[in-house]
């Protein structure tokens, strides 16, 4: 199959991608400057924008899905980088796009928390985004995974880095509840449902584990062979400090960040979609023991 992918620069991007081609596709790949994939065998880079589907609608018409993969967890407005313009009027272009196209299958990536009338901007948004999909007339495939973990990730190796500490700080009580699931599971899982399978189905995507946010800074240790020591700070002193710091790019997390930390990220119902697909799930404490050194 040809594919066109967007996001195919960024961290689960180029897991995709080596997936796809592993399976025989051919992928075009949605870049801002060209020379980023230069020389990946199966890939062709297509520079163009997102928000300016003429730079891409020659290359959607040669391709049979759609992988869509952008998104932000940080807004900066000044550069017109927001949840509004990328999650709603991105995949609004690229949707209306990929109709005209004639593309039969669209695989699109949520996040697990999208819902309507949620607390955070990045969930909400993300939800609508949805509905622009699962509205578009294109058979579709949404997924909405947890965390995702792997080698190049920014989360597990930011807490790696607390871990690493003398004292490792903690959020409030560090009680809450994240799914963590494998990069190297979400890649397969796309190129699965973008080959076939069911359509018009949303999944919402965990890991085997739901874990507190203290017992995988332990994992973290136990594979950095390191003993942890949490110290926990009450939300009371932490939300001001979070919100004051919200604007700067260099501060680890956003307060949007931290409602959805709070809120938790599980799976409600049932983890279908490794059923559905035939895909066993690999555990966080092993899968972070391959890369975290």
């Amino acid at each position: 199959m040809n594919i066109f992918v967007t996001g195919g620069t960024g961290f689960v991007g180029s897991a995709m991608m080596e997936a796809l081609v592993a399976n025989g596709h051919n992928v075009y790949a949605l870049v801002r400057k060209t020379g980023a994939l230069a020389g990946r065998h199966n890939i062709t880079e297509v520079c163009g924008d997102l928000l300016q589907p003429e730079s891409y609608t020659q290359a959607l018409e040669k391709c049979e899905a759609v992988i869509h993969l952008v998104g932000i967890i940080r807004e900066q407005p000044a550069a017109g980088v927001t949840f509004e313009r990328i999650h709603l009027e991105g995949t609004k272009q690229l949707a209306a796009a990929a109709k005209k196209a004639g593309i039969s299958r669209f695989v699109h990536m949520s996040a697990l928390g999208a819902r309507e009338g949620a607390v955070s901007a990045y969930h909400r948004t993300k939800y609508e985004a949805e509905r622009m999909v699962s509205g578009s007339g294109i058979p579709y495939v949404i997924f909405r995974p947890s965390v995702i973990f792997g080698p190049g990730d920014e989360f597990v190796n930011m807490l790696a880095g607390l871990v690493r500490m003398p004292l490792t700080p903690v959020i409030g009580d560090g009680n809450y509840r994240l799914q963590p699931v494998s990069l190297r599971n979400v890649a397969s899982l796309f190129v699965k449902a973008a080959e076939g399978g069911p359509s018009d189905v949303c999944y919402e995507l965990g890991g085997p584990d739901a874990l507190t946010y203290n017992a995988m800074l332990r994992e973290i240790g136990e594979a950095l062979n390191r003993k942890v020591r949490l110290v926990h700070a009450p939300l009371a002193i932490m939300k001001p400090v979070i919100y004051a710091m919200d604007r700067f790019p260099f501060f680890p997390i956003t307060r949007h960040q931290l409602t959805m930390l709070l809120e938790e990220n599980i799976v409600r119902g049932r983890n279908t979609a490794p059923d559905v697909y035939g895909e066993q799930l690999v555990p966080f404490a092993k899968g972070i023991r391959e890369y975290l050194k």
